[in-house]
């Protein structure tokens, strides 16, 4: 049995919790609290988790988990005995310099995670980069996307809102393929290991790039993005991401690109989106990593990217005023 630390757990880190427990009883009379999989996360969802369990609503069905190892600290987790062979970084991307600062002051990477794997499953690009000046040996990082839609219903409450695929590099090793296979596999969720993992990972950002931003600003779900009224502004976010992407050796049609931004529109055009749920609550929101990435890399190669370059204006001023 593997045992994991989510790092990071949040709405995607818990429910990625409850997919890859090994839950011992089949009713409440039998379970025992879950020992493969630790929670390092928020202290007020840590502690609700502790003294409630988690709460998994997964609308067909609910499910309430208790683990024997949730931390809300780092130190936390140095005082105890766990010691994961998997550690899985689901945090938002503006707290990863800071995460890698921390991790590389601790000396556990000398230690207790000196055999460990990471995987970074996150929004936007440009994580890796920011992951490794911790000073982790990148052969033992990969990267991983995720189109699971989870909302934070409250401490220590996750409510599934989409059954979206997830998908690894193709650089982890069988035994804990096999392991990450069966655990969603068993319930009832697809996971894929990529050799094209940068293509899913750029779609993913280009799908990000124009959803997010769009809902944030207008206070809207998803469905918003299919407003006619928005034609223009959608497929200018999608041809200039496309642009960045042929310039960086990424082929990706315009039409296929834009045809999946609409798709993933209409499936979820029930969903809140991260970046809305995050403004909403008056958060930081992963901007930077998103559309300020792809305005970024617009510069770099001399490519005009004004629509991007305008949401990431927009977006990051909201949460500058409130500072």
């Amino acid at each position: 049995m593997t045992d994991i630390l989510i790092y990071g757990a949040g709405a995607i880190g818990s429910f990625l919790g409850y997919l890859l427990s090994e839950i011992p009883g089949k009713n409440a009379a039998e379970r025992k609290r879950i020992e493969n999989v630790a929670l390092l996360g928020r202290a007020g969802h840590i502690n609700a988790i502790k003294e409630q369990g988690l709460h998994v609503d997964l609308g067909e069905k609910r499910e309430v988990l208790f683990f024997r190892h949730c931390f809300s600290s780092l130190d936390e987790f140095k005082a105890s005995n766990y010691h994961p062979r998997l550690v899985i970084i689901c945090v938002k991307t503006y707290s990863l310099p800071d995460l890698s600062r921390e991790l590389k002051e601790s000396g556990l990477l000398e230690e207790r995670f000196k055999e460990s794997l990471f995987i970074l499953l996150m929004n936007g690009m440009g994580n890796r980069e920011a992951f490794l000046k911790s000073g982790l040996d990148p052969a033992r990082l990969q990267e991983g996307i995720t189109s699971l839609g989870v909302l934070l219903a409250g401490e220590g409450r996750m409510e599934l809102k989409g059954r979206g695929k997830t998908v690894l590099q193709n650089g982890i090793g069988p035994e804990d393929r096999q392991f990450l296979e069966k655990r969603f596999s068993e319930k009832g969720f697809e996971i894929e290991f990529s050799p094209d993992f940068q293509r899913h990972q750029f779609l993913k950002l280009l799908v990000n790039a124009t959803i997010n931003p769009i809902t944030a600003l207008t206070r809207q779900q998803n469905g918003v993005v299919l407003s006619p009224a928005l034609k223009s502004t959608v497929q200018a976010v999608v041809a200039e991401a496309v642009a960045i992407a042929e310039a960086e050796g990424l082929a990706i049609p315009e039409k296929e690109a834009l045809e999946l931004v609409l798709s993933v529109a209409e499936k979820t055009a029930a969903n809140t989106s991260s970046m809305l749920q995050d403004v909403l609550r008056g958060r930081k929101t992963e901007i930077e990593a998103i559309n300020g990435y792809i305005f970024r890399r617009a510069e770099e190669h001399g490519i005009a990217a004004p629509v991007n370059e305008t949401l990431y204006g927009m977006v990051k001023s909201i949460s500058e005023l409130r500072s």
